[in-house]
């Protein structure tokens, strides 16, 4: 259903602001989002299913993390494995949500993003890659790879 998520890898692109943001300015702190985008508390075992789902975040597809079961881990992104150390919780939060707002160009997809795209199907034109809740699993298992 959300395979077309690594197509939107290539699609990012810099148009203009054409649409609504799913997250705005006023979420962001310098290079985070303090603040949970959902009431819900992350759970770190759906985070870490969608770390590996080829139909959803599939971050193994450029990042690794020591000790992971999951075949052909990459190597384009960081190594995760220790993330928490490095990172908090807001720090992932935006890096996975929109990292194109205070890097604009990086080769991470903004997986909570529905503006400045191209070439996005238009049956998914108006959904992110990743729901709030999906982003906040995700921030839950990062956050203990320590």
């Amino acid at each position: 259903m959300r395979l077309w998520a690594f197509g939107l890898v290539i699609a990012l692109a810099s148009c203009g602001d054409t649409g609504p943001h799913l997250v705005s300015n006023s979420q962001v702190v310098g290079d985070t989002i303090p603040k949970a985008l959902t009431a819900v508390p992350g759970d770190a075992e759906r985070g870490s299913d969608i770390f590996v789902d080829r139909e959803r975040g599939h971050c193994v597809l450029c990042h690794a993390i020591e000790g992971l079961e999951a075949e052909f881990q990459g190597n384009v992104g960081p190594d995760l494995s220790l993330v928490g150390d490095r990172l908090s919780a807001g720090q992932l939060r935006l890096r996975i949500a929109d990292y194109q707002i205070v890097r604009p160009g990086t080769l991470m997809p903004s997986y909570y993003r529905i503006h400045d795209l191209y070439q996005v199907a238009e049956a998914y034109q108006d959904d992110p890659v990743l729901t709030a809740q999906e982003v906040e699993d995700l921030v839950s298992y990062l956050s203990e790879r320590r």
